[in-house]
């Protein structure tokens, strides 16, 4: 697939909105500039987190860890930060990774995602 030109690609706005609806100006994206091929808006190798949810279980937060350490040989188990749900039931991870290309946080994702223990990963 072509890489769009980016005077004739559709373009998107990349940006949070806040709580309160207030308007805030947001920086436009050409949708080619996210096609595979073209330039990452990440530059690796960097740090990057991931939010993992699910069940406040025995053995979730070592799961989440080796799955981590298995896509970076230099992540640090000690600065997993946990959160847990209002009710106690669930919990939240959030692990930082050392980014060093899409395709490993492509694949990172999809182990993450699959895991039998995860209910969201973001």
């Amino acid at each position: 697939m072509e890489p769009a030109d980016s005077a004739t690609s559709p373009t998107i706005c990349a940006g949070v909105v806040p709580a309160d609806n207030r308007s805030i100006p947001m920086k436009p994206v050409s949708l080619s500039s996210l096609d595979s091929g073209t330039e990452s808006l990440i530059k690796y190798p960097c740090p990057f987190p991931i939010k993992v949810m699910g069940a406040k279980v025995d053995g979730f937060v070592e799961a989440i860890t080796a799955v981590a350490t298995h896509f970076d040989p230099t992540f640090d188990a000690t600065s997993v930060e946990l959160r847990d749900s209002k009710a106690g039931n669930y919990i939240g991870i959030t692990v930082t990774v050392t980014a060093t290309s899409r395709e490993q946080l492509d694949e990172l994702y999809r182990t993450l995602s699959s895991h039998p223990m995860v209910k969201v990963v973001l």
